[in-house]
């Protein structure tokens, strides 16, 4: 849209609406079109689609979401500040950009969807402090979104994306990879943000299955949840919490109980969890 060009720069618009990044809401914001741009194009064709950003800040995503072509783009905001700050950009743009002033941690995404295109997509630079619970939601509710494109620590994409038998591998990336196919697309460097934080971000990219393994993900989480709640020990030790006789539903599942939480495949907990 070339009528975007004639928003200030981002950084004047941080200084109008003295918008500086606040630690409690874990924002660090990004100004660099290049890289905004390249995370546009991580998510594919937005045209058709509806667009959910969270915690879009001063809107520099935003601005490229819309740029890149995004049929209606929903922006859920905590920060007032912010709000007048994307309220210039709507001034400009008007239909397609439809802001939340809320917090993105109690959104109903499918409320907020209801009626428009679904599948929907998720393109955020996440508040770090809210990044893995956000996940864990947005995953609970994967048959309606078509892929998530999103900004986090590397810890935590490299915990998502990890397999059995490595150090980041845990509950959070068994929930993931059981029910998206998980990969990094590129890191950012600190020094590109403000401010900059303290260690090397991820565009993370989680595209749900169309053909999950069937379980029961409430029993998954509760297996996972359990299994990995002694890490250092067997894995039988963690589901004692769940089953009194552990041993059979090991043997019923094909599970070997001397091994650590770590060492089991996705397929092995949806194994046990379905024998339950």
């Amino acid at each position: 849209m070339t009528s975007l060009a004639s928003l200030p720069p981002l950084r004047e618009i941080v200084t109008k609406y003295q918008i500086w990044p606040e630690k409690g809401l874990g924002q660090h914001f990004l100004f660099d079109f290049n890289i905004l741009d390249r995370i546009v194009r991580v998510a594919g064709d937005l045209s058709t689609i509806t667009v959910m950003e969270i915690g879009p800040g001063p809107g520099g995503l935003t601005r490229a979401l819309l740029a890149g072509g995004a049929k209606h783009l929903i922006v859920i905001e905590q920060d007032h500040r912010c709000i007048e700050a994307l309220q210039e950009i709507k001034e400009i743009v008007g239909e397609p950009l439809e802001i939340v002033h809320g917090d993105a941690m109690v959104a109903d995404e499918m409320a907020l969807t209801e009626g428009k295109a679904r599948p929907f997509a998720l393109v955020a630079n996440l508040p770090y402090n809210i990044s893995t619970q956000l996940i864990a939601k947005w995953i609970g509710i994967a048959d309606n979104i078509s892929t998530m494109v999103l900004m986090v620590q590397k810890e935590v994409a490299q915990r998502l994306i990890a397999k059995p038998h490595t150090k980041h591998y845990g509950r959070l990336s068994v929930l993931a990879q059981w029910r998206c196919e998980c990969y990094i697309a590129f890191d950012v460097n600190p020094s590109n943000f403000v401010p900059p934080p303290k260690v090397m971000s991820s565009i993370l990219v989680l595209n749900p299955r169309s053909s999950p393994i069937a379980v029961d993900q409430a029993i998954l989480e509760k297996v996972v949840k359990a299994a990995f709640s002694q890490r250092r020990k067997m894995v039988k030790a963690g589901l004692k919490q769940i089953s009194a006789n552990v041993d059979a539903w090991l043997e019923a599942a094909g599970i070997d109980g001397t091994l650590r939480a770590e060492n089991l495949s996705v397929e092995d907990y949806c194994r046990l969890s379905n024998t339950l």
